[in-house]
């Protein structure tokens, strides 16, 4: 295979232009959605939604993003990754459409789940377009300066969120989506060739079935098992059990398979599977740090929307300064110096969150967030950088898929593990308090501290309330604990996996692209 020729610089950098603009989409809604959970509880200004139904306008868009990462890898090698991305853009403008006028929380988690269709189009076809855009050490420097775009939509999401829910309804949110995904298609037609592998291969039908069945299932269990606080219970042990069942045989199969939509081998590497087992864990304690904090400060704190968004900003900020900042070490001191203690910080950060109570100044929570953010940024851009350009060009889509349905798979048992957790270590907290309360609702303040704020306030017991915050704050802390451990042990999965200072890994030979034949300016058709 011959290399790719190169593109001109400026059309480079408007093609990761807009490469980031649809990155920057995915984080934007992630965020966003965590200012919103407070107001879609209320019966009056959002939905009435409960605590079930909010994980699963949480859970719904992530499960399925992470059930289809393997299809939408597959079809972008073989239709080509531009087609895959216009297509999931424009999947994911009308689920966010839905989504801003659904009339219940039902229609919010049928409407996030659409959406998790077209983000998991969008983001394996995303980073196969950079590879393929970008070659030498220009990829490793687009990657870093891709990866910003996390912390761009980390830092707009909060502060747009809580300036539409000052000003508008709920539903704004997701609308705010429609415009974005006319600029990024715009400069999808106009900009992007049709990257896609030299050698079609089939669709590989029984490997996307098994795959998809199995992490649904897998992913469905662990949820279940969020909601109901027990894993005896035959709704959630019997999917989990058949998810693990469908994925071995999903492995079995593709090892058998000529031409498999994913080869199960390149997990046996020790950097790509190590690697992407690392940040699976971090991603873990990423989503449920951020499960916690949006309750902490909205619920706990009382803060009003735009000032729990205006609060989260050191998170972004220190998300946007640590990627280039850790590209940059790492050219100088290689990856396993400074990824590796980055990553102890960010276990460390995680950690202090059982520090937080209900007086803690403000100013420290920022700085916290602060060194947070920053630690979390230096491991994942130079990380991602390296578990990418490890593998074939003409594997980029299948690769990128592995790589992002491991972290979504990730937050996904964050999420349902750490609220897990909250609520076991919340119900211990809040029985005590519970002797005053009229047996009618007794249930309801069990369930979380934001019903036994509203059941406070409904039958004038403010003492129910001060008890529901001094419950969550406790719950909270005994999750820190869990997450930092967590965090601990992808460093040191981290560390296994990454090669020492000094080993390089040779560069893997750059394939043939659709219509590119020369350094001119491709067609775009």
């Amino acid at each position: 295979m011959t290399a790719p020729p190169t593109l001109p610089k400026s059309r480079q950098r408007l093609i990761l232009a807009v490469l980031m603009v649809c990155s920057l989409l995915i984080w934007l809604d992630n965020t966003v959605l965590s200012i919103t959970l407070e107001t879609l509880a209320d019966p009056v200004q959002g939905l009435g939604a409960s605590p079930a139904e909010l994980q699963w306008a949480t859970g719904a868009y992530t499960l399925v993003f992470a059930t289809l990462m393997f299809t939408a890898g597959a079809m972008g090698d073989s239709f080509g990754h531009r087609n895959v991305l216009a297509v999931g853009l424009v999947i994911f403008a009308g689920a966010s459409i839905w989504a801003a006028y659904a009339g219940d929380a039902g229609q919010l988690i049928a409407a996030r789940a659409a959406m998790g269709v077209g983000a998991a189009l969008i983001m394996p076809a995303n980073f196969a377009i950079l590879l393929w855009t970008f070659t030498g050490a220009g990829r490793a420097t687009a990657i870093a300066i891709s990866s910003t775009s996390t912390g761009v939509g980390m830092a707009a999401g909060p502060v747009l969120a809580g300036l539409l829910l000052g000003h508008f309804w709920w539903g704004s949110v997701f609308l705010v989506n429609v415009p974005i995904i006319v600029v990024a298609l715009t400069g999808i037609v106009f900009l992007v060739p049709n990257f896609r592998s030299p050698s079609v291969r089939p669709m590989d039908p029984a490997g996307i079935l098994l795959s998809i069945t199995g992490l649904a299932a897998l992913t469905y269990g662990v949820i279940r098992a969020g909601q109901v606080d027990d894993w005896t219970r035959w709704d959630v042990w019997a999917p989990t059990a058949a998810g693990i069942v469908l994925l071995v045989v999903f492995v079995l199969v593709e090892l058998r398979t000529e031409a498999p939509s994913f080869d199960p081998r390149l997990l046996a590497q020790r950097m790509f599977g190590g690697g992407n087992a690392s940040m699976a864990l971090l991603f873990f304690s990423v989503a449920a740090i951020t499960f916690y904090n949006a309750f902490y400060m909205q619920g706990a704190l009382g803060y009003s929307p735009m000032k729990a968004g205006l609060a989260n900003v050191p998170t972004a900020v220190g998300a946007v300064v640590g990627a280039p900042l850790g590209a940059r070490l790492v050219s100088r001191l290689s990856l396993r110096p400074v990824a590796v203690p980055a990553l102890t910080v960010a276990a460390l950060t995680m950690g202090a969150v059982g520090f937080l109570d209900l007086h803690t100044p403000l100013v420290w929570i920022a700085l916290l967030l602060l060194a947070q953010g920053l630690s979390v940024g230096m491991v994942m851009a130079p990380v991602t950088g390296a578990l990418l350009s490890s593998l074939p060009l003409e594997r980029s889509g299948a690769g990128s898929a592995v790589t992002n349905t491991a972290r979504q798979v990730g937050s996904v048992i964050g999420i349902a593990v750490g609220g897990t957790i909250m609520s076991i270590a919340y119900r211990d907290a809040i029985e005590p308090s519970l002797g005053a309360v009229p047996e009618a609702v007794r249930d309801n303040s069990r369930v979380s501290a934001e019903q036994a704020r509203h059941v406070a306030a409904t039958i004038d017991q403010p003492a129910l309330a001060r008890a529901a915050d001094r419950a969550f704050i406790h719950a909270m802390h005994v999750g820190a604990v869990w997450i930092m451990l967590i965090t601990l042990v992808a460093v040191v999965v981290l560390m296994i996996a990454l090669p020492a200072a000094g080993k390089k890994r040779n560069p893997a030979p750059e394939p043939e692209y659709e219509g590119a034949r020369s350094a001119e300016p491709l067609s775009t058709a």
